[in-house]
């Protein structure tokens, strides 16, 4: 079994489609001021998803001490690095940059970055 397991196994795939919804929008709630969503949100949503990787593959396979300066790695499961990514919104398209006060290091960040595929996680 490794980490695609939870979007191939029926009962963890019926569990997310019934319940994250719900506590997705739990999280919009919690964190939205005058009737917009904060940034912090992704945080909400981080902690949602660090949970169900806890509940489906236990606490001993999900490491959370994560540092915060940590870069692209918000959990490690079975000692992998994975970073969470959420969006909020109807538009999908959608461009990561860094948040930064230095022009040129986002600008090289732009020009250079690319995303890291993990493409199977033993179990």
């Amino acid at each position: 079994m490794d980490i695609t397991n939870l979007f191939t196994d029926p009962e963890i795939v019926a569990k997310i489609q019934a319940r994250l919804p719900g506590l997705f929008y739990l999280a919009e709630l919690e964190n939205s001021r005058a009737g917009r969503v904060g940034m912090e949100v992704g945080s909400a949503r981080e902690k949602i998803l660090i949970a169900l990787l806890i509940y489906k593959f236990g606490l001993e396979n999900v490491e959370t001490n994560i540092s915060i300066t940590e870069p692209e790695v918000d959990v490690k499961v079975f000692g992998n690095p994975i970073s969470i990514k959420t969006l909020t919104g109807k538009k999908l398209g959608t461009v990561k940059l860094i948040w930064t006060v230095d022009a040129e290091q986002a600008l090289r960040f732009s020009r250079e970055y690319n995303p890291v595929m993990i493409p199977s996680l033993p179990r």
